[in-house]
């Protein structure tokens, strides 16, 4: 390692531990797109934070990523879920598709104004990208009702018979996944200090159920955000979704520390040209 990045390095590790201090939990930074081939890196990365003498249950992880594969979420939250207790999420600057699956398996959210999530459209590699799958199934569905209408055209009845069933199903299956999981952890982590309405009647478990139930329409709703990169910031998460997210934004001494740590190593990572970056106190 060269000087200029041995002072960014030392740099970083100060910052993030300040913040560990700040939440009172270990910290790390998970950046890039989130593939099967991260889990064994991953995996290693936590048990090796794990292996000193600090032994917190708490474990904040900011997170910077434009999705990927949702099955590679899931064993991520197994991993994480097996050595912690209670997960935290900071997203700095976005959290997109998977990455906001991901977040739904935290018990507590931070964001400020200029943070989003996504819709949360599964993405499916097609050789040689991650893509919307979510796409794939309503340009099906439209051929299919034009056909059911009699409208659908010679050039259209050929890209409908030349579409791969195998993979029309594994965009259905990654779906469901997706729904299933979101709304498992929305009631599992999320809404587990949920205890009481407003008005002070209690929270039942129907009524947990039901919410994330909402909120997983309402996030794979394409019709309503449009676009699978659709940022969807706090106002939105506020009014559409009416989902809690802890807001930093009018806690300056809380935000000036997440963006002081997150634009350094953005900045750093960008320089690099790096496109999976994990960091903790023991590893750069």
């Amino acid at each position: 390692m060269n000087q200029f990045d041995q002072s960014v390095k030392d740099i970083l590790d100060q910052r993030l531990l300040t913040l560990e201090q700040t939440f009172n939990s270990d910290v790390i930074f998970f950046y890039g797109i989130i593939s099967p081939g991260i889990i064994k890196i991953f995996r290693d990365f936590i048990e090796k934070l794990k292996s000193d003498d600090t032994k917190r249950e708490h474990i904040t992880i900011f997170l910077n990523t434009p999705g990927g594969s949702v099955e590679t979420v899931e064993k991520l939250v197994n991993i994480i879920r097996h050595h912690y207790q209670f997960v935290y999420f900071v997203v700095p600057d976005f959290a997109m598709s998977a990455g906001t699956i991901f977040c739904m398996a935290g018990d507590n959210i931070y964001m400020d104004y200029s943070s989003s999530l996504g819709p949360i459209d599964p993405q499916i590699f097609n050789g040689k990208e991650w893509v919307p799958a979510q796409g794939y199934l309503d340009q099906y569905q439209k051929l299919i009702d034009k056909a059911n209408n009699n409208q659908l055209t010679n050039a259209e009845f050929l890209i409908l018979q030349s579409q791969d069933l195998a993979k029309l199903n594994v965009c259905e299956q990654a779906k469901e996944l997706t729904i299933t999981l979101l709304k498992k952890w929305l009631v599992e982590y999320k809404f587990k200090n949920w205890l009481k309405h407003k008005d002070g009647r209690p929270v039942t478990p129907d009524e947990k159920t039901k919410k994330a139930e909402e909120v997983a329409r309402i996030l794979g709703d394409n019709k309503l955000w449009h676009t699978h990169s659709r940022m969807i910031g706090l106002d939105d998460i506020d009014k559409t979704l009416k989902l809690r997210i802890e807001n930093y934004s009018k806690d300056i001494p809380l935000q000036k520390k997440i963006r002081e740590y997150n634009d350094l190593m953005t900045e750093f990572i960008a320089r690099r040209g790096y496109t999976l970056f994990l960091h903790s106190r023991n590893y750069f």
